[in-house]
C-alpha cells in the first residue's frame, strides 16, 4: 500500500486538475460548474472523513490523511476560486495553483504552477504525512517553483520554528523529488561541507 499510496495522491491531483480545467473550458456553465464541483468538494471530504474513523491498516491510514490533507487545501482553493468568480483557464488565481497534469507529448506527469513546469520526479517517499497547505504555503511554493523553472535555488528566511524546512520538504514530496537536510552552523565552512559528501550538478 506505501507504493501504490503515491500513486493514490498522484492521481487524484491529476483528476482534480482534469476536472478544474474542464469546468474552466466552458464558458457557458463556469459559474455553475465551479458551485456544483465546490459542493462535490465537500461531499468527497466526508467520505473520506468517515473512512479514516474505520479500522484500517496502518499504510492505508497514512494515505488516506495525506489525501484529506490535499483535499481540504483543495477545496479551499475552489471555495476561492467560487468566491473570485473565476471563469477563465489562464486567470492567475487558477495558474497560481500546484497543477498535475499527464502531458501526452512526453508521456509523463507534469506538475506545473503559473509559468514554472516540472517534470514529476516519482522518487519512493513512502506514505508520509503532508504538511497542511496555507496561502503563505501557497506562495512559497510558488516562488521555488519559479526558481526550479529558472535553475536557480531558493533561501526561505524567517523567524525559527516558522515552517521553511518544512514548507520546502512538503514542496519535493508533492513533486516526488529527493530532498536532503543539511543543517549548518556558524563553523560550518566549504572544507567541511566537502567532508560530508560529493556533490554533482548535472
Amino acid at each position: 500500500m506505501g507504493k501504490l499510496g503515491k500513486v493514490v495522491l498522484t492521481i487524484c491531483q491529476m483528476m482534480w486538475t482534469r476536472d478544474v480545467t474542464a469546468i474552466l473550458r466552458d464558458s457557458r456553465t463556469v459559474i455553475r460548474g465551479m458551485r456544483d464541483f465546490e459542493q462535490r468538494s465537500f461531499t468527497e471530504l466526508n467520505l473520506l472523513a468517515g473512512a479514516v474513523r474505520g479500522e484500517l491498516p496502518k499504510l492505508a491510514r497514512a494515505t488516506l490523511c495525506a489525501l484529506i490533507t490535499i483535499n481540504v487545501h483543495a477545496r479551499d482553493i475552489i471555495s476561492e476560486m467560487v468566491k473570485k468568480q473565476v471563469s477563465e483557464l489562464l486567470s492567475f488565481d487558477w495558474q497560481k495553483q500546484l497543477r498535475y497534469y499527464w502531458n501526452m507529448k512526453v508521456d509523463n506527469c507534469v506538475v506545473c504552477m503559473s509559468i514554472a513546469v516540472y517534470t514529476y520526479g516519482y522518487e519512493y517517499l513512502g506514505a508520509c504525512p503532508r504538511l497542511v497547505i496555507t496561502p503563505l504555503t501557497d506562495r512559497c511554493y510558488l516562488c521555488l517553483m519559479g526558481a526550479l523553472q529558472l535553475d536557480l535555488g531558493g533561501a526561505p528566511v524567517g523567524p525559527a520554528g516558522t515552517g521553511k524546512t518544512e514548507t520546502t520538504k512538503d514542496l519535493a514530496k508533492a513533486l516526488a523529488i529527493w530532498c536532503v537536510v543539511f543543517n549548518c552552523s556558524d563553523s560550518l565552512d566549504y572544507k567541511a561541507i566537502g567532508r560530508e559528501g560529493c556533490f554533482h550538478y548535472h
